[in-house]
């Protein structure tokens, strides 16, 4: 079996590596170079820094490596999305556009006919049945990533191979230290995808820009004070208002009048709700019948812990009725869902507008 092997320099996929070895196989290691090297006030960690311990790893191991350039492919796609996004007031999730259209996209239709599986550094796993690959959950629950993968095709997900996914961080931390490799103790990334460590408000102000406006009491209709973009705040957020007599809650947004609205209090009920609308239901296995999808697990952000709700499919449309109020529903985010096992992850959908 010939595997592609994408290794950013990290931890996780690092270890990737001498697993894959163990298992017989002789990895071709792929560093997808995507970053702002023409911003280099955005980078906290160079690419060059990456490359080098890919390399390293690479020399020790013995494996092919290249480094791919897929900049124009990534702006192209994750960018566009993420920018136009926020300017239609959503709030987007690049990361999982990201493994959609870049690690199993774009790299994928360049250099896919040369291998038979792509492996990355996620903690997921698979397992398969006479109706094909499912998605499922990470034997480490905290860092589980399936949330992140929930809407790779059918078609990328038999072809994705995840060799961490049985591991708990801490035994993947070990082994790193065990194998002396040179990214046993780097931090995990915070950053955007591939883009490294930037901040997201500075990346959305320099790519979006700033347009002032009211900042309003939801109850009371009082202003409160100006934001400098509705584009730089998300349902549910609470740090970054600079308003006095906190906490605030952002529960609103107006679009058209760049309005945002706030909610005072440690939990104020404006900022809850029990349905989660979704554009779609996009299904990670295709063969399988999910006509009678009723109980589910769900997640509306990358958090370990799961909510309980009910798939309804209808003339209204598909929305999650949760068992329990949540906050944080943000259109543009996407929701996961999961069987009530909460093993397998069936698909996803975005997030969109309350109709009500």
């Amino acid at each position: 079996m010939k595997i592609a092997a994408l290794v950013s320099g990290g931890v996780d996929s690092s270890v990737t590596i001498p697993l894959l070895k163990k298992q017989g196989y002789d990895p071709h290691i792929f560093y997808i170079r995507i970053g702002m090297e023409d911003e280099p006030s955005f980078m906290d960690c160079p690419a060059e820094e990456d490359i080098e311990i890919t390399t390293w790893i690479a020399k020790k191991y013995g494996c092919k490596m290249e480094v791919v350039d897929l900049q124009e492919e990534y702006w192209a796609t994750v960018v566009k999305y993420t920018i136009d996004s926020v300017k239609s007031g959503f709030t987007p999730n690049p990361d999982i556009m990201c493994n959609l259209l870049i690690k199993f996209g774009a790299f994928n239709e360049r250099y896919g006919h040369e291998f038979d599986r792509i492996t990355t550094g996620h903690y997921a796993t698979q397992y398969e049945t006479n109706e094909g690959m499912f998605l499922s959950t990470a034997a480490d629950r905290v860092k589980d990533q399936t949330y992140f993968l929930g809407q790779i095709t059918p078609e990328q997900l038999t072809k994705a191979m995840f060799p961490i996914g049985h591991l708990q961080k801490k035994e993947v931390r070990a082994l790193a230290e065990e194998m002396k490799l040179p990214s046993a103790h780097r931090p995990d990334s915070q950053g955007i995808c591939f883009l490294g460590k930037i901040n997201y408000s500075d990346f959305i102000r320099k790519y979006v820009g700033e347009k002032p406006g009211e900042i309003i009491e939801l109850e009371t209709g009082k202003v409160l004070g100006e934001h400098k973009g509705f584009w730089f705040h998300t349902i549910g957020q609470r740090r970054g208002l600079r308003l006095g007599g906190g906490p605030w809650f952002v529960v609103k947004k107006d679009i058209e009048k760049n309005i945002v609205y706030v909610s005072n209090g440690y939990d104020p009920i404006a900022q809850y709700d029990d349905k989660i609308w979704l554009e779609n239901l996009h299904f990670l296995n295709t063969k399988h019948n999910y006509d009678e999808l009723s109980a589910v697990k769900y997640k509306i952000r990358h958090q370990p812990e799961f909510n309980s709700g009910t798939l309804i499919r209808d003339e209204k449309g598909i929305r999650i009725v949760s068992d329990n109020k949540i906050s944080g529903i943000a259109p543009g985010q996407y929701a996961v869902v999961y069987d009530t096992e909460e093993k397998t992850c069936i698909g996803s959908g975005m997030i969109a507008q309350n109709p009500d």
